[in-house]
């Protein structure tokens, strides 16, 4: 089998190698593209002889996926695949992997360090300091504070179970009851609206697509506490920016703690979300640490391995 990479995985090129070492072993031929390779041209040529391709959250289009005539798998290192052309893969036959809960710890802890950074003002506080300022008003503790949920899989339940560690009640939203979150002590609500007129932060862990495009907008925004904040370590997409942006400059809501946009960072100088007040920003990345990179190299070449035993895991499209 023919196996190529197309973008870095930001893993050493010791684990690197000790990955696909063991597939070099078993006969196969592995490549690997040094950089991101973004002209579609370019890309096509570096993939067009491979069995099965690896990627991160590089756009796949269909283009490249249909110059590829021998293409039997993609292997993604990724929770979310909407920055692949699905429908050329199924037309294809080809099968699509991904590396779910490579992540859940560090997008977790980031979620956190945002609720953090947002009540207590850390990033103003850092300004000023270096500024040689001082304290200008009050931070607010997170003990005590009601924690809405919405979307409550593997992350949205470490944030839940680490909130309820600094002493929060926890509501959490999902399509159905977390029993085990329920018998922790969180309390389920079958009505998203009731978690966000309850909560003083809310924490949103759902997926991208269509179903939940701009899932949180203006209506939504306006249920919210006027002291309340909005995190999001998701998909920018289930964001409206623009009512986002409004709700914040006309004080619907107190602050945001954001690591996803409606565009991937960098972010253009007009992004109103860029000037709205008491919000932290981060260039996405909730899943970028040293443990989860290795985590995510680990599934995404054990994915490989299945797939070539004809035992495939992971598995979004396909057998």
């Amino acid at each position: 089998m023919n196996i190529v990479l197309i973008e870095p995985l930001g893993v050493s090129e010791a684990v690197l190698t000790s990955f696909s070492g063991a597939l070099k072993e078993k006969g196969h031929q592995f490549k690997a593209s040094p950089a991101r390779i973004t002209e579609t041209d370019k890309l096509v040529e570096f993939a067009k002889d491979a069995n099965i391709l690896m990627l991160a959250n590089q756009p796949l289009p269909g283009t490249v996926i249909k110059s590829c005539p021998n293409l039997q798998m993609l292997s993604v290192a990724f929770t979310g695949v909407d920055h692949v052309d699905l429908e050329a893969c199924k037309e294809k036959g080809v099968v699509v992997c991904n590396a779910a809960g490579y992540s859940t710890a560090s997008v977790a802890e980031l979620a956190i360090g945002l609720i953090i950074s947002v009540l207590r003002k850390i990033p103003t506080g850092d300004t000023a300091t270096r500024a040689s300022g001082t304290k200008s008003g009050l931070g607010t503790e997170l003990a005590g504070k009601t924690v809405g949920v919405i979307g409550a899989g593997a992350i949205g339940g470490s944030v839940a179970r680490i909130c309820q560690a600094f002493g929060c009640k926890v509501l959490i939203w999902s399509r159905s009851e977390k029993k085990d979150l329920v018998a922790a002590g969180c309390t389920w609500k079958a009505n998203v609206e009731e978690v966000l007129q309850e909560s003083d932060v809310v924490s949103l862990h759902i997926p991208g697509g269509a179903a939940t495009k701009g899932f949180i907008n203006a209506a939504r925004l306006k249920l919210m506490k006027k002291n309340a904040i909005l995190i999001n370590t998701a998909r920018g997409s289930v964001v409206d920016t623009a009512d986002l942006a409004a709700a914040l400059n006309e004080g619907t809501i107190a602050g945001a703690g954001l690591d996803v946009f409606d565009v991937e960072p960098p972010l253009p100088a007009d992004c109103p979300l860029l000037k709205t007040p008491n919000t932290v920003v981060t260039p996405h990345v909730a899943f970028a640490t040293t443990e989860a990179l290795e985590r995510r190299a680990e599934i995404v070449f054990a994915n490989i391995t299945q797939f070539l035993a004809d035992t495939p895991q992971n598995v979004v499209l396909g057998k």
